[in-house]
């Protein structure tokens, strides 16, 4: 693998364990040429459904869109990275075992609210606000009132 720091193309695995939830290979590697040290994750390639988009669009899932997505609603809260990937590990759970070959994009945004509920409310309405394009305040504080009454 190239190494991130001189980019020689040649590094050595000096320590390799699967990762906590057991989903990926957690690899630290050696450059054979400059000695430094990375870590890579290896995963494995799954086939997921398309990506059916609200303009009709299909793409393929791209997990980091998902965790850019919601990091950015847990942004300065106290959410750690290991609980947003545990927390996209479950979506591609989901998203296996889908059984149609396309997935519309509001059913994964609704998934990763109903998760986002659980873990952080105040990410959750961040998620929402982006998610759901309100329209005004009015649709806003409704979704507010809505969480406050559960």
């Amino acid at each position: 693998m190239k190494c991130p720091f001189c980019a020689h193309p040649d590094s050595k695995v000096v320590d390799s364990r699967p990762d906590k939830g057991g989903a990926a290979i957690r690899r630290r590697r050696e450059c054979e040429s400059c000695a430094k040290r990375f870590t890579t994750h290896e995963r494995i390639e799954e086939t997921l459904p398309l990506v059916l988009k609200k303009d009709g669009r299909r793409e393929p899932f791209d997990r980091m869109k998902i965790v850019g997505g919601i990091l950015k609603a847990c942004e300065k809260r106290q959410v750690s990275r290991e609980t947003v990937d545990r927390l996209v590990d479950r979506l591609e759970g989901r998203l296996q075992e889908w059984s149609e070959k396309e997935v519309p994009s509001t059913t994964i945004g609704e998934w990763v609210m109903t998760e986002l509920h659980d873990i952080d409310e105040v990410a959750y309405v961040r998620f929402a606000s982006v998610y759901r394009s309100f329209k005004d305040v009015n649709e806003f504080m409704a979704e507010l009132q809505d969480l406050l009454k559960k």
